[in-house]
């Protein structure tokens, strides 16, 4: 489900989300990812963690079927607890996007330190388009971009382009090859660096954000699982969404 290598002796862990077209980010997935960042991590020499899809999009997010009443709360524990598992290992985080960025998918490469972007890259949270919405973005968006982008994504469900990205911060650089760009950004810039003292600063800038997981994504968290997906409407746009009809909201 993913690839995943070391580079640049050892201080660059790159990982492919490896199931194209859509590059979902189911159980399967994450857990692949868990275990990169479990095995690789960790390694004193590393100084960044490179994010890319395979084939011609990043990621269309997560599994809309584990998004259903009885696989749901699952779901988000194991999802969110990839991000806790980055916030821990503190390690800058890179992520090249082309095609669409979607859903978890756009969750993933906003948590990234920097998004490397090609021209044609659209980025979306279309989680309300189902009837429900993006825990993890809902905190994570206003930190990176403001309230009032993060507002327009989250609650519109509206996708955006790559210079519309760039223009609110989201995005650090388009470019035809962001992967090429990414790299010489990072042997620029991270490289030389101590791979240790990179990590406290990390960490140290990332310190409200590392504040809200710890203290507001548990209660995003029970607002899902115990009032969201108890309604009518949030379970009708996830059935709806794949039974591949329009959905019928009270």
């Amino acid at each position: 489900m993913i690839l995943s290598d070391l580079r640049h002796d050892g201080k660059l862990l790159h990982i492919t989300l490896n199931a194209p077209k859509a590059n979902i980010l189911d159980a399967q997935m994450l857990g692949s990812i868990s275990d990169a960042l479990a095995e690789d991590g960790r390694r004193g020499q590393l100084r960044a963690i490179f994010f890319e899809g395979a084939g011609r999009h990043f990621s269309f997010g997560a599994s809309v079927e584990e998004h259903q009443h009885d696989r749901v709360a699952e779901m988000l524990h194991q999802f969110h607890g990839l991000f806790r598992q980055l916030s821990a290992l503190a390690v800058p985080t890179f992520a090249v996007v082309r095609g669409q960025c979607l859903g978890g998918g756009l969750e993933l490469a906003s948590y990234c330190s920097w998004i490397f972007a090609e021209p044609d890259a659209v980025f979306g949270q279309p989680e309300i388009k189902l009837a429900v919405f993006p825990p993890m973005a809902s905190i994570l968006l206003p930190w990176r971009i403001g309230g009032a982008a993060a507002l327009d994504l989250c609650v519109t469900g509206r996708s955006i382009s790559a210079e519309r990205a760039l223009e609110i911060g989201l995005v650090q650089s388009i470019g035809t090859d962001p992967g090429a760009a990414a790299d010489a950004y990072f042997m620029e810039h991270l490289a030389p660096l101590s791979a240790s003292s990179v990590r406290f600063a990390e960490r140290a800038v990332r310190t409200t954000l590392m504040r809200a997981m710890e203290q507001d994504l548990p209660t995003l968290e029970r607002l899902y699982v115990e009032e969201l997906m108890e309604t009518h409407d949030a379970n009708e746009g996830i059935a709806a969404f794949l039974d591949k009809r329009s959905p019928v909201y009270e």
